[in-house]
C-alpha cells in the first residue's frame, strides 16, 4: 500500500464544447495532479483536456474507458489505487457520478480509503432545475422514461400524480433524436395545468429554457430534435400571476 492515500478527482466537463468558461480554473490544477484518467469516451476526454491545457502530452497519461464500470474496470481501478496513483474521472454528463457510471468507481474509492474530491462544474440537471422556477426543495431525477408507448404514458401519469401529491419536481431526459416524440407524449398524457420546463442546449449559444403549462405549450412547440434536453415537470395548478 502506498505511504500516502491516493486522490480521486471527479473532473467536470463542459456541456457544450464552446462553453469553456463554465469550467473553474482549479480543475486544471487537479488535472495536473493525475496520472490516470478513467473516462466515458477517451477521444472526447482527450480533446477536452487539450482544450483546457494545450501543452498537455496526452500519451504521458494512462487511459481507461469506464463503459458501465464493469467488474473488470473496477478491478483495474483498485490496482491503480493500490499503486498510489492519483486518478481523474471524466464523464460525458458534465459532472461525474451524477446520472453517470462513474458513481460505481467512486464507491470503490471509498472502499479503498482513497481521498475523493468532487470538483465544481456545470450539471445540466441542476442548471435546468435552477432555471425552471419549480420546486428546488423537493425534486428527483428519474433518468430515461420507458420506450414502449403504453408503459411511457403510464409512467408519465404516475410521475405527474406523485408530483401533485408531494409537490415534487420530476426531471428526466430522452435520447436527443427522440425529444420531439417525448414532448408530444407529455402533452397527451398530462393535465393541462401541469407545468413543463424544457431546458435545451444548456450553456450553448442556442440555450433555451422555458416553463409553461401543458395547455400553453400546445399553442407553440420548439423543435428539440438532436438537442440535448432536460425536462422538468411539476403537477398541480400554476402559481397565481400578480
Amino acid at each position: 500500500m502506498a505511504l500516502f492515500a491516493p486522490t480521486v478527482y471527479l473532473i467536470p466537463s463542459f456541456l457544450h464544447e464552446t462553453a469553456t468558461e463554465t469550467i473553474p480554473a482549479y480543475v486544471l490544477t487537479a488535472v495536473k495532479e493525475c496520472q490516470v484518467f478513467f473516462v466515458e469516451n477517451e477521444r472526447s476526454a482527450r480533446r477536452y483536456l487539450k482544450t483546457l491545457w494545450k501543452e498537455m502530452v496526452i500519451d504521458d497519461y494512462e487511459w481507461v474507458v469506464i463503459h458501465k464500470a464493469e467488474e473488470a474496470v473496477r478491478a483495474t481501478f483498485r490496482q491503480y489505487l493500490k499503486a498510489g496513483k492519483n486518478i481523474g474521472i471524466i464523464s460525458e454528463a458534465g459532472c461525474p457520478g451524477v446520472a453517470d457510471p462513474g458513481q460505481l468507481l467512486v464507491g470503490v474509492a471509498h472502499e479503498a480509503q482513497a481521498l475523493v474530491r468532487p470538483l465544481t462544474g456545470p450539471s445540466a440537471i441542476l442548471l435546468a432545475l435552477m432555471g425552471s422556477g419549480m420546486n428546488g426543495q423537493q425534486f428527483q431525477f428519474v433518468g430515461y422514461l420507458p420506450i414502449d408507448t403504453g408503459h411511457r404514458i403510464k409512467t408519465i401519469r404516475e410521475l405527474e400524480a406523485e408530483s401533485v401529491r408531494k409537490q415534487c419536481t420530476q426531471l428526466f431526459i430522452e435520447t436527443p433524436y427522440r425529444n420531439n416524440q417525448l414532448l408530444e407524449t407529455l402533452l397527451k398524457a398530462c393535465q393541462p395545468t401541469t407545468r413543463l420546463c424544457i431546458a435545451a442546449d444548456i450553456t450553448a449559444s442556442t440555450e433555451f429554457i422555458q416553463t409553461k403549462t401543458m395547455a400553453d405549450w400546445k399553442k407553440s412547440l420548439p423543435d428539440l430534435h438532436k438537442r440535448p434536453t432536460i425536462f422538468c415537470l411539476l403537477g398541480g395548478a400554476a402559481p397565481k400571476k400578480y
